[in-house]
């Protein structure tokens, strides 16, 4: 017998546990809006924060961030915002590929699917990512305040915990 996605989120928890990590050579906890609406859109739907962090544009620091988040066993997932695009110091695409032991493609074809809609063909610069690491999802979007509303309102929010479900099976 076969099972509805709408069975699946059923079965999903109800709340999962994030950590929200901000990625941005500039930013700071009271200039990072992108983070914070990131943790507001989370709250909103019934999940939990436990951690956040500003990590420079540096891939080892990005990568040690994620790490140390994605060994607590109070964290389901680790969402990202900030370096995807292709300039010289983006590279949190780099540092959380070498890191995915399977990728969800579809997020990022989504993500500049649905961005190509509201920008237009500037939305390929983005390279967006998510994917398993250590049976949690660990999700990388731009660091525009658009960008970020646009991923967790249409895909992540909408999907968060039906991904913690099946990553954990």
């Amino acid at each position: 017998m076969s099972t509805s996605p709408e069975q699946h989120r059923q079965a999903a928890p109800r709340s999962v546990r994030c950590a929200v990590i901000t990625v941005s050579d500039t930013r700071t906890v009271e200039t990072d809006t992108s983070g914070a609406l990131i943790r507001e859109r989370l709250e909103r739907a019934g999940h939990v924060v436990v951690g956040y962090a500003i990590v420079p544009d540096e891939r080892e620091a990005i990568g040690q961030v994620v790490d140390e988040f994605v060994a607590r066993s109070d964290c389901d997932a680790v969402l990202l915002n900030g370096g995807t695009g292709i300039a010289r110091r983006d590279v949190t695409y780099e540092a959380i590929v070498e890191r995915l032991e399977k990728r969800l493609d579809g997020f990022g074809e989504l993500f500049r699917w649905l961005s190509y809609r509201e920008i237009g063909a500037a939305a390929m610069l983005s390279r967006a990512i998510a994917g398993v690491y250590r049976s949690k999802i660990v999700i990388a979007m731009p660091g525009s305040t658009g960008a970020v509303r646009l991923a967790m309102d249409e895909l992540i929010v909408p999907e968060l915990a039906h991904l913690v479900l099946e990553a954990r099976k």
